[in-house]
């Protein structure tokens, strides 16, 4: 990755001019039993979807609030690194009252009803699927309207590094201390060099499931295994995935 990254938009530029096809994130749900593999171009893809649909199609703006009510997954990863495009702030388990906007998913639909602004709800089903018939009331569908924006994203205004961009925990980050801490944080997750692969079991409620999740791997041009519901895989099954996905570190 470049020196000059300074937030995880520019972190994402770098990975899609250096190797666009490398995996970048790969996803296992072991309650289904989905497997969804990303390449650098396929997410950044999905990337810039999503931030067209938060600046035109919800008129969001710089330091706005995107309450994001998702577990650890592949579409929660895109919309991080589409609101960092935007500049708008990721409140990751936010509370939806005092969100502009909000992003939910199974078993937060009733949650995120307290946002006052437009709702999103993603039905976190394989291959991204739409809800059939309908979405939650009160909410539009992510899977409907996402694929009717742009391959392509520019922000109407340039992201600050130095405005807030991240909150989780009780904790916020600018976009240019998440890059800082990722890359700090690469040596103990073992992010060695681009080859490296982890495999992280961690939620995306704490900056420790988020930065071994998406923003370390991302930020050292290495590459992450994704798995939700890790603690239903014995750990012969665990084993050969480490094996057969080429992992080289571990988060759990």
């Amino acid at each position: 990755m470049n020196a000059t990254d300074r937030t995880p938009a520019d972190l994402l530029r770098s990975a899609l001019a250096a190797d666009p096809a490398r995996p970048l994130v790969t996803f296992y749900d072991d309650a289904t039993g989905e497997r969804v593999e990303l390449s650098v171009a396929t997410f950044a893809n999905w990337v810039a979807k999503t931030a067209n649909l938060i600046q035109d199609g919800l008129s969001a703006e710089p330091g706005d609030r995107v309450a994001l009510l998702l577990p650890a997954h592949w579409q929660t990863a895109v919309w991080l690194l589409a609101c960092s495009s935007v500049g708008v702030v990721a409140d990751v388990a936010g509370d939806p009252a005092r969100a502009d906007f909000v992003v939910a998913g199974p078993g937060r639909f009733e949650a995120g009803l307290a946002c006052r602004g437009e709702r999103y709800a993603l039905s976190l089903a394989p291959l991204g699927r739409r809800f059939v018939p309908a979405p939650p009331e009160g909410y539009a569908d992510y899977a409907v309207d996402v694929p009717t924006h742009g391959d392509r994203f520019a922000p109407y205004a340039p992201v600050d590094p130095e405005e807030p961009a991240l909150i989780v925990a009780g904790a916020e980050y600018t976009s240019a201390e998440l890059v800082e801490r990722a890359r700090a944080d690469a040596p103990a997750l073992g992010l060695m060099s681009p080859a490296s692969r982890l495999l992280s079991g961690l939620p995306y409620d704490t900056w420790e499931g988020l930065s071994a999740g998406l923003y370390a791997p991302l930020a050292t041009g290495g590459s992450v295994v994704l798995c939700r519901n890790l603690d239903q895989v014995s750990e012969e099954t665990l084993t050969r995935r480490i094996d057969s996905e080429r992992v080289t570190a571990t988060a759990r």
